[in-house]
């Protein structure tokens, strides 16, 4: 293979990732008030916020507002990795949706559907190029599950 023909290809697959979006979803019973609560506040969210059992969020701090700025310390429980998630809020509108750009320049919407004594929570994100599109699908969706079980636990 010349490197053109390499170099064309690996722009097209850094084009369609840039054009593809991510969507995760997650019917929360509970109603719309208490799913923004718990989505925004930091105490809530060091309780939801990882994947896995194996993970936690150590620390998280919000300014939930156009303009403000959010951060949250994502870390393996046996201390072996830890990341730090930020980014600036760019639209807020309470009970409603929130948009953000993360600190790495990619965008996230987030819009709660208040339906009552539940909530439909739809989070669309521009995915990173360097895990599968499948792999942050999976990771994003097993987040939101997590937030799904403690705020319905609350």
């Amino acid at each position: 293979m010349n490197t053109y023909f390499e170099t064309t290809i690996e722009n097209i697959k850094m084009e369609t990732l840039s054009n593809t979006s991510i969507t995760v979803q997650a019917q929360v019973n509970a109603p719309v008030e208490q799913v923004w609560k718990s989505w925004n506040s930091p105490e809530d969210i060091t309780q939801w916020c990882q994947a896995s059992d194996d993970w936690h969020a150590p620390f998280a701090e919000n300014d939930l507002r156009t303009g403000g700025k959010f951060r949250t310390t994502m870390a393996a429980k046996d201390g072996s990795f830890s990341f730090d998630f930020g980014g600036e809020y760019t639209n807020v509108e309470e009970n409603k949706l929130i948009e953000y750009t993360m600190d790495d320049g990619r965008k996230v919407r987030i819009e709660f559907e208040d339906q009552g004594d539940s909530t439909q929570v739809v989070e669309t994100f521009d995915p990173e190029t360097t895990n599968s599109l499948e792999m942050q699908k999976a990771g994003w969706q097993a987040i939101l599950d997590s937030f799904k079980k403690y705020t319905e636990a609350k």
